[in-house]
């Protein structure tokens, strides 16, 4: 399914939203743009309004301006969140200058080592823009561009000094065989810190159709995956998934030498996120009932929480019926959203 709406109900959403900024609360990620474009994708458009309501008490004022980003001196500024604004500037003064395939081409590999950046809300809300962009490309959506682009880049944060394990054949046996971090970390950033050593998993990779092929796989398992482990932590375990299918669907966007390194950097964000919350045991759990894909969406929508939609447009992209039970496994783990 694509974001092909012409109703320009998530045009309106999306104007609306981009008074507000990309955080709030310090550095909690503002999923409302992605939550949009998913529903609209799904051919929900007409619930985003009433969907924006609801979260609209998460919702803070865009940040201020610091100084200009420019050509020259870009490099300083990336990674600094104090810069959100002027990130976002510079990458609207870019999108109406050049075309957006050509712009995302230039910073996809600048940005894709920071892809941790937010919880890697960032590069997950750059995958939702993408998606918008290539059903339909107008003003709107290339702000929405803009915006994704500039948290990515205000929020790049790197991961060094990570050791690596020997891997396994596929990515779900690679997923389990990425070793936990100690306990006593609270938060992203010093769980993420606490990351030592990661399975390596198809990083001989470097044929373009192979590495879609992969990642394609990676989201899979990811996304199976979410049934059985995802009590170790209901909302964070999401983007052991999302992440990497925003990269997913950002490929055919991008030159085709991009696709391989694109599939390096899911594949650790991946492995790092189930090493910072994966449960010491997994559970056998089987969904209520056998939904269809719609069934399972219209759950997501009356729950509300913006990760259980987020991971229902996963599971809706994989299409079989454990991704589906997934997503009906976050509905009962999550709760509703107020």
């Amino acid at each position: 399914m694509n974001t092909t709406d012409t109703s320009g109900q998530l045009e309106e959403a999306l104007e609306r939203l981009h008074a507000s900024g990309p955080e709030r609360g310090g550095w909690l990620s503002n999923h409302a743009p992605m939550v949009v474009e998913a529903l609209s994708a799904h051919g929900h458009a007409g619930a985003v309004h009433r969907w924006v309501d609801l979260y609209r008490s998460k919702l803070e004022d865009f940040p201020d301006r610091v100084a200009p980003v420019t050509d020259d001196n870009w490099a300083a500024a990336l990674g600094d969140p104090r810069r959100i604004a002027d990130w976002t500037d510079h990458f609207s003064r870019s999108l109406a200058e050049r075309p957006w395939r050509s712009v995302l081409a230039e910073w996809w590999p600048r940005l894709l080592p920071g892809m941790y950046g937010g919880a890697t809300h960032t590069v997950i809300r750059a995958g939702h823009a993408v998606r918008a962009l290539e059903a339909q490309e107008n003003a709107p959506r290339l702000t929405e561009l803009a915006h994704a682009l500039g948290y990515w880049a205000a929020r790049h944060q790197p991961v060094a000094g990570v050791g690596t394990l020997p891997g396994a054949p596929t990515a779900g046996e690679s997923l389990d065989a990425v070793p936990a971090i100690e306990a006593g970390h609270v938060g992203f950033r010093k769980r993420l810190s606490a990351v030592r050593t990661l399975p390596a998993w198809a990083d001989d990779v470097t044929d373009p159709d192979t590495a879609r092929e992969r990642l394609t796989e990676l989201v899979r398992a990811t996304t199976h995956r979410y049934a059985t482990h995802g009590h170790g932590e209901p909302t964070m375990l999401v983007h052991a998934a999302t992440a990497p299918n925003a990269v997913l669907r950002t490929l055919d966007s991008l030159p085709r030498e991009l696709w391989a390194p694109s599939l390096h950097a899911a594949w650790t964000a991946s492995a790092a996120v189930t090493a910072m919350y994966a449960p010491a045991e997994p559970v056998a759990w089987a969904p209520p009932a056998r939904l269809t894909p719609e069934e399972v969406l219209e759950r997501a929508l009356a729950h509300g929480d913006e990760h259980v939609i987020k991971l229902t447009d996963t599971a809706l992209d994989v299409g079989d019926e454990p991704a589906l039970a997934a997503a009906l496994r976050a509905v009962e783990l999550s709760p509703p959203l107020a």
